[in-house]
């Protein structure tokens, strides 16, 4: 027999989330000029994004949406859990959290990188928004992508694309 005071399991797993969406916010927020005008921005804004700036706490690599699906599933098999994930709704790009500075430092091709001086739009953690989602929501720890396992997956991605290319050809 459970405890009448004790909370379900149910109860204990939406308070951890609810907990682990605020830090996530207070973490985004951290990096706007203003924080309490992002939050009341994801707040108030109909479709619930603010811009951010990027290349404070973090910096985005961009990949295309073709690569940027496989490559987040060799990187889900690589580590426990990346860093945050943003993607388009159309799907044709996605947004790796790394740390700042990678982007100045990184010299693959077709991938765009937004560091120190650019800004990006940011959904409202845990909230469904327009034009842009999290496949992986920051949990508000600061945990960030590492660049060479980003690079590793990317690589063993593309050569899976390669290999699956070729072999449609062989069929067709």
């Amino acid at each position: 027999m459970t405890d009448p005071g004790e909370k379900s399991t149910v109860e204990r797993s939406e308070a951890e989330r609810s907990t682990a969406e605020r830090s996530a916010v207070e973490w985004l927020a951290s990096v706007a000029p203003d924080p309490d005008a992002c939050r009341r921005e994801w707040e108030r804004s109909p479709v619930g994004v603010a811009l951010l700036p990027a290349g404070r706490r973090w910096d985005v690599l961009i990949l295309p949406g073709e690569l940027g699906y496989p490559t987040l599933d060799v990187l889900t098999g690589l580590v426990d859990r990346p860093g945050p994930v943003l993607a388009d709704f159309g799907d044709a790009r996605m947004g790796f959290f790394v740390p700042p500075d990678t982007v100045t430092r990184w010299l693959g091709t077709g991938v765009r990188g937004a560091g120190r001086g650019t800004w990006i739009v940011v959904p409202y953690p845990g909230r469904a928004s327009g034009g842009v989602r999290w496949l992986i929501p920051p949990d508000g720890t600061g945990t960030l992508t590492d660049p060479a396992l980003l690079e590793l997956a990317m690589h063993e991605a593309a050569a899976g694309m390669a290999e699956r290319r070729k072999a449609d050809e062989k069929d067709g």
